[in-house]
């Protein structure tokens, strides 16, 4: 027993769901542990790519288990069949994509209730299924018992309880791929419904595999799959379909897909009554009791506020103070740098060829200088704890306590989650605004990452500035930063047309992280780094010194002069950081550290150009992004109003804190 992966690494490429190989999807709620489970069986990579026409990424692997190859699919999360996002089409299209598929559906054993409503619908599909209670710790710490030998002779399909965390159940899995089977759990809908799904079944081509349960959906008055078999089966007589889905409807006060779930919801708790014994809770007191206040309307806000004095505290002062002072001074600048700089002089005759290397703008002493000395100590810190949060369970909680505020900038609390995540990557999280269901939230979500959320790398050489500073400037910081957030955020819910749409998000315990867990995400996020960002700092360098050779720099440094000395109130040398940052915000950011380490920028100055350098134009590889996801008309409009946004906040924060003589 063995998991093997496509390929050593990821790449974009049209996902191709007729292989030759038989087809594992895996399938479940959000937040059951799929991931880890998929990663666990097809090895450490898998190929990533968009579903065809869509934006949803969908993750392959391969498992290699006696002999037989198994291409494995880890499908988005979803709750129903009957799809209201984006993602649960995609997942719902992948599952109608092959006739011959094995289903292994993921569940969260304490959760049976809300997952088991997706397995009757996948019972009225007939799919072959293993059903996976995953999870099974927290169940049992929550005093929930699973007869699992008898809720496996009830639905006919092997269950295999698993700790995916932990490899717990995993072997045990894959030796049960062989013996999946079609759920046997009898959804008893009414006369009518039943007479309706017949007839529906009766007008597909016979072309149109598991028929039954195809119009037991197309019922649920699901508009997309209409749409999916017409393009399929073009001769498919969808006028006569929907006389059948509107006859039935007539019968009922409710519409039928309420009537249907209200159904399934009865099966499920009769199931549950067979099979589940709850005992007293175990759960440990100080994690349930945590868990509740991270969500807290009151107290949740303290708690935040703590949270993210220690995020600088680890972050800024210890990560981005001693450990990038030790690195940039000790091993760059007694080390590093002048062996470079001994070499280079000796053995490069030109001397445009040596400040290549090791000049003001070398590619050694600035490029590899910033991205290891200033940068790598800090992500490495962020990195880590922001696994920890991550694991612990908070981030859902955050979303919970800040629904009401982002609803008044026309958000749910769930574009909480893409804003956090934009804290370690504005690019990935744009890509993650799908989550959101509605067209309105995932332009505003757009809007508010590349304007105010400080990426990963940009947020910790701040926080490093800020934290050689007092208290009272990392407050102000917070401070007008939120308040832009806000101010957008709002004005643009109040211009942008469109429906707000329902928070609806799974709230998983509290947990004690897994330190290996922690480690090993760390660990994967730094590799990113390594070879996704440090290449484009030594680009970014590169791009700088011929700037300067080409004497361009210069002239952009004067004819930005009055903006960036008078409006702002910075120094010449800030330009260079800002046109940087174009290129990588981190790499803008680190420029900024580098004036404040040399006393070229006193408090006010620095706080402006934090200010500025975070609210300014996204990266260049953001702003590709944002032109996939929302069209680059409106691209170019984001980028139109985040530039001089930026300057004019930066502007009046100046003229405000030198009137008010802020020495911090």
């Amino acid at each position: 027993m063995e998991g093997l992966a496509d390929q050593s690494g990821t790449q974009e490429h049209a996902v191709n769901l007729n292989h030759p190989k038989r087809v594992i999807a895996l399938v479940g709620n959000p937040n059951v542990g799929k991931s880890v489970i998929f990663s666990l069986l097809t090895g450490k990579y898998a190929t990533v790519s968009n579903y065809p026409g869509t934006t949803v990424e969908v993750y392959r692997g391969t498992l290699r288990h006696d002999r037989t190859l198994y291409d494995v699919v880890d499908t988005p999360g979803i709750r129903s069949l009957v799809p209201r996002s984006e993602d649960e089409r995609v997942a719902r299209d992948i599952l109608l994509s092959q006739d011959d598929m094995i289903v292994l559906q993921i569940t969260d054993a304490k959760n049976l209730e809300r997952n088991l409503i997706l397995t009757t619908q996948l019972a009225e599909m007939g799919f072959p299924m293993v059903l996976v209670l995953n999870m099974m710790d927290e169940a049992e710490n929550a005093g929930i018992a699973v007869n699992v030998e008898r809720m496996s002779a009830l639905l006919g399909v092997p269950i295999v309880p698993t700790v995916a965390t932990e490899k717990r159940g995993i072997h045990k899995l894959i030796h049960s791929i062989y013996l999946a089977q079609p759920v046997r759990l009898n959804v008893t809908h009414g006369p009518r419904i039943l007479d309706a799904a017949r007839r529906i079944a009766e007008l597909l081509p016979d072309s149109v595999p598991r028929k039954d349960g195809i119009a037991m959906m197309l019922l649920c008055d699901d508009p997309p799959l209409q749409a999916w078999l017409s393009e399929q089966h073009p001769d498919l007589n969808l006028d006569a379909i929907s006389q059948v889905i509107r006859q039935a409807q007539s019968h009922f006060r409710h519409p039928l897909s309420y009537i249907m779930n209200r159904t399934r919801l009865e099966t499920v708790r009769k199931l549950l009554d067979q099979i589940i014994e709850r005992h007293v809770s175990r759960v440990p007191p100080v994690s349930s009791w945590l868990g509740n206040l991270a969500q807290h309307p009151i107290f949740g806000i303290p708690f935040f506020l703590v949270t993210l004095y220690l995020f600088k505290l680890i972050v800024g002062d210890f990560g981005a103070g001693i450990c990038s002072d030790f690195i940039e001074t000790v091993i760059f600048g007694r080390h590093i740098n002048p062996a470079t700089t001994w070499v280079v002089t000796r053995t490069l005759p030109w001397q445009w060829l040596r400040d290549l290397f090791v000049g003001q703008y070398g590619l050694v002493t600035m490029g590899l200088t910033y991205a290891f000395a200033i940068v790598l100590p800090v992500m490495t810190f962020f990195f880590l704890i922001f696994g920890i949060l991550e694991d612990t369970g908070y981030l859902p909680r955050l979303a919970v306590m800040a629904n009401k505020i982002f609803r008044a900038m026309g958000l749910s609390g769930k574009a909480v989650l893409p804003m956090v995540l934009g804290l370690g990557c504005d690019t990935m999280a744009t890509l993650t605004t799908r989550i959101l269901d509605t067209k309105k939230e995932r332009l505003i979500a757009t809007l508010l990452l590349a304007l105010a959320i400080p990426c990963s790398a940009q947020l910790g050489v701040i926080l490093g500035i800020l934290g050689s500073m007092n208290s009272s400037a990392f407050v102000l910081y917070v401070v007008v930063i939120s308040m832009q957030l806000f101010i957008v955020g709002f004005l643009a819910g109040k211009m942008i047309p469109g429906e707000k749409a329902d928070f609806i998000l799974d709230i998983p315990p509290f947990r004690i992280p897994k330190l290996s867990n922690v480690v090993a995400k760390t660990l994967y996020r730094i590799e990113w780094y390594l070879k996704e960002a440090v290449p484009l700092f030594i680009i970014g360098t590169f791009v700088l010194y011929l700037l300067d050779k080409t004497r361009v720099l210069g002239a952009i440094e004067r004819g930005a002069r009055p903006i960036v000395t008078s409006f702002l109130g910075l120094p010449d040398k800030a330009t260079q950081a800002f046109i940087m940052g174009f290129f990588r915000r981190d790499y803008g950011a680190a420029g900024l550290n580098d004036l404040f380490q040399r006393g070229m920028l006193d408090t006010v100055q620095a706080l402006v150009s934090l200010v500025v350098i975070t609210l300014f134009v996204p990266c260049i590889a953001n702003v590709f992004v944002i032109g996939k996801e929302q069209g680059f008309r409106k691209a170019l409009y984001i980028f139109g109003f985040v530039f001089p946004y930026a300057i004019l906040v930066g502007g009046l924060l100046n003229f405000v804190l030198r009137a008010l003589r802020f020495s911090g």
